[in-house]
Formats: C-alpha cells, sequence, structure tokens
C-alpha cells in the first residue's frame, strides 16, 4: 500500500490528494491531462466538484463516517467509480483510496485511473 508521499511523488498515476475537510490540496500533471482539469480550477476545491452528483450524498455519509470511527470500508482496494472531468464529462476510473493520519488529522489520497 503507498503512503500519500510516494503518491504525491507518482508521475506514472493520476494522484489527488485532499485534507481532513474534503478539500483538494494536491494533483499531480498526469490527473490534470487526463481528466482534462486546470489546478487552479481544483485546488482549494471541495472533492465534490470530482464527484458525480448523483453519487454526493453517499461520498458525504461515508467520508462522515470514516472521521467518526476511523474506519473506512473503501480505503486500500480497487474501486471502479465515476469521476467528473474539466470539461463536464463523467467517466468510470479505478480509484485507490488511502488515509493517513497526520499531526492530528486525516490526508486521504488517491489514484485514478481511466477504466
Amino acid at each position: 500500500m503507498p503512503t500519500i508521499d510516494q503518491l504525491m511523488a507518482a508521475s506514472d498515476v493520476p494522484v489527488v490528494i485532499a485534507d481532513q475537510r474534503g478539500v483538494i490540496t494536491f494533483v499531480n500533471e498526469l490527473f490534470l491531462h487526463t481528466f482534462h482539469w486546470e489546478r487552479e480550477d481544483l485546488i482549494g476545491q471541495a472533492l465534490l466538484v470530482l464527484i458525480p452528483e448523483t453519487l454526493r450524498d453517499a461520498h458525504q455519509m461515508g467520508f462522515s463516517r470514516f472521521y467518526v470511527s476511523g474506519e473506512g470500508t473503501i480505503l486500500n482496494q480497487p474501486l471502479a467509480l465515476e469521476i467528473v472531468t474539466g470539461d463536464g464529462a463523467t467517466v468510470s476510473a479505478e480509484h485507490f483510496i488511502i488515509a493517513e493520519e497526520r499531526a492530528g488529522e486525516w490526508v486521504v489520497g488517491a489514484s485514478v485511473r481511466p477504466l
């Protein structure tokens, strides 16, 4: 299982990182290129910008449950989920989501490969 630092250093897979509040703090160049986003349109935005509207409530509930319990049911395994691209399309992608506690707060990262 990769660490957040390893994900941030990866150049061979699209990567997105968010803080405990669900705010995007990092995306690599391959993520931007693959999913047609501009960095300034993502950094500082809620992860919800990448999540199709039909999945947003489930995402919010899962995020909240994780932060309360510290247990994630979707972590550390490949998941076929949809992602919103910068041009407004919705595409299928394999997400591999990890979480690390740093200085008392969670950091969540994912590699996201188009399917």
